[in-house]
């Protein structure tokens, strides 16, 4: 029997990708678990595998064009079974359900993760599952049924959910309620059409976005306006970090290659930066944490992101247990991660979590910046550049290489005197950085 393709969902924010390559064309024969093509998301270019072996018919996923998760782009027949015109599909019913199943013009033979499509009914046209007892049961009660956790299948909103929601989550189902319509009457930004008549016809060309500088411009757009940034700043001397970087990197082994032989590493001030926020999160474990509306997520490890600048936009990979690892491990490891980074070959769970990041542009000359927070994380450090000041030890003025940085803070998980408290550790290991070592 016929089993179709559809565009899977293999990024927690995706609700659209794009097809950039198909591998196979119209008629292949393929085996389960070849290539049949190549999917490019905002942050990494992803090869899909067939579900099943047979012939590739009506393929109907277009490259280059924005394709809901969970639509059919393509049906695998059986040898010489009769091939049935190109099924009129459609998205999943909700991104955290697809991906869905459309109606076969046969009957088919589904393949994992293929769900069936759901019956048009009045939950679909609401977009909230939920029973018409409990839809019944909110409306006279007054509870926003999107605002109410459904623990039936596939997440469906039964009489107990409402029933519960009544007794203690009606304010909470209130309180968002106020939160969305205040959303709604914030200001808006101006539209497309305002922007350009501001400008002489002719004088600009358009460029038009590309889904990862959409995702950056919406996580963005949602870390300031939903997370109280507040700000510390801190200059750090970092002499001894750099005598201790180039006697640890002198005394690399060598490895043999095919190219001969080189160091096993090579540490830059950036690994010593991420050992040093790690060990500082191990230091104050209340900093250590995520925000959620009923509870403090308090983290027992430091998985640190990194942002790494890419062609049209950014990423943050995560060196996972960095307060575990040795500093010629970071080292290697972000090496490689920068490396599969750039050319979008990173796994998703290579780049989605963590507790906290960095972000350094010291390479680029920059003094101090305060850097975004990127949910669900509580802080990010900025690190800018190492250069040479004057400084007052004992009533003198002498000269030390110093680094500012900055942290930013959830001010709801993380407040004043905590991230003080922390980066006032962070200053503690980066100028005693012997401490990286034991």
């Amino acid at each position: 029997m016929a089993v179709e393709v559809i565009l899977p969902k293999v990024d927690m924010d995706m609700s659209t990708g794009r097809i950039s390559s198909w591998l196979v064309e119209e008629g292949a024969t393929v085996k389960k678990g070849d290539l049949l093509f190549e999917i490019e998301t905002d942050k990494a270019a992803m090869e899909i595998d067939s579900p099943a072996a047979g012939i590739v018919r009506n393929i109907t996923g277009k490259e280059g064009i924005d394709i809901p998760v969970g639509q059919v782009v393509a049906w695998i027949y059986e040898e010489g079974e009769a091939v049935a015109d190109a099924p009129a599909s459609a998205p999943a019913e909700t991104a955290a359900e697809a991906p869905a199943k459309a109606e076969a013009p046969a009957p088919v033979e589904a393949a994992a993760p293929v769900a069936a499509a759901p019956a048009a009914t009045a939950e679909a046209s609401s977009g909230v599952r939920a029973s018409p007892l409990a839809r019944r049961l909110a409306k006279e009660a007054g509870l926003d049924l999107s605002a109410i956790a459904g623990s039936g299948p596939k997440g469906r909103i039964v009489k107990a959910d409402v029933e519960a929601a009544g007794k203690d989550g009606g304010a909470k189902a209130a309180a968002r309620a106020e939160a969305a319509s205040a959303a709604a009457s914030a200001p808006q930004a101006m539209s497309d059409d305002q922007v350009l008549k501001l400008f002489e016809e002719g004088s600009y060309e358009l460029v038009p976005h590309d889904s990862m500088r959409k995702t950056i411009a919406r996580r963005l757009v949602e870390a300031k306006s939903t997370i109280p940034h507040f700000y510390l700043t801190l200059d750090c001397e970092i002499d001894a970090l750099l005598a201790l970087r180039k006697q640890l990197n002198d005394a690399a082994p060598k490895v043999k290659t095919g190219d001969g032989e080189k160091p096993a590493y090579k540490l830059s001030v950036n690994d010593m930066v991420i050992k040093a926020h790690a060990k500082a999160l191990a230091m104050v474990p209340d900093a250590n944490v995520s925000w959620t509306e009923d509870a403090m997520v308090k983290h027992k490890n430091a998985d640190v992101g990194v942002a790494v600048s890419i062609p049209g936009g950014l990423i943050t990979p995560i060196v996972r247990r960095a307060d575990e690892k040795t500093l010629s491990a970071i080292s290697n490891e972000m090496k490689d991660l920068a490396a599969r980074a750039r050319s979008r070959k990173l796994k998703t769970e290579e780049y989605q979590g963590g507790n906290t990041a960095v972000s350094n542009l010291g390479m680029f000359g920059i003094k101090d910046f305060a850097a975004v927070i990127n949910p669900p994380h509580a802080t990010i450090l900025a690190v800018g550049a190492g250069e040479q000041r004057a400084v007052v030890k004992d009533g003198e003025v002498k000269v030390a290489t110093v680094m500012s940085v900055t942290l930013s803070t959830d001010h709801r998980a993380v407040d004043g005197a905590l991230g003080a408290e922390l980066l006032a550790a962070f200053k503690q290991v980066i100028e005693n950085p012997m401490a990286m070592l034991v």
